[in-house]
């Protein structure tokens, strides 16, 4: 099973992975970063770089956890944990916005919408043959893919 693996110590705070997350996740039309429109509610990251506080940064990922708390938590069935891939998977169509998933999670990761009515996650990218969008933008390559048991 594939996993997104950090190492901190390479991050330099550039946010190619967020802008590479809202490039891929866009519903605009439009290609580019250049052309992201930062004002839609769609045009929202789902992962993060946070400062760590002591002059480096912290990129945060869903870690798609072995006992994941935001899936075990969602009372609709919108969050699952795919057994085949390992991925926690996000179903939006079902999802009552309740939000026990975001409050639940121990590392902070899934977040509600601008709109307010689904959350934002990390789906790996599913949808694109080459692998994360937020990977291959990684300059620094604190950030990575790797098969994990």
């Amino acid at each position: 099973m594939k996993r997104i693996v950090i190492d901190p110590s390479k991050c330099d705070g550039c946010k190619n992975c967020e802008l590479a997350c809202m490039e891929s996740h866009r519903t605009d039309g439009g290609t580019g970063v250049e052309t992201l429109n930062f004002n839609l509610p769609e045009t929202q990251a789902r992962n993060e770089i946070v400062n760590d506080g002591k002059g480096g940064y912290l990129p945060m990922f869903c870690r798609h956890c072995s006992v994941p708390g935001c899936a075990n938590s969602c009372m609709s069935g919108a969050l699952k944990k795919d057994t085949e891939t390992g991925h926690v998977t996000y179903d939006e169509k079902r999802c009552g916005a309740c939000f026990m998933c975001v409050m639940n999670c121990p590392y902070g990761i899934p977040k509600p919408d601008a709109a307010g009515t689904k959350i934002l996650k990390c789906d790996f990218c599913n949808e694109r043959p080459e692998g994360p969008a937020c990977v291959l933008a990684c300059p620094k390559q604190a950030i990575r893919a790797e098969e994990v048991q």
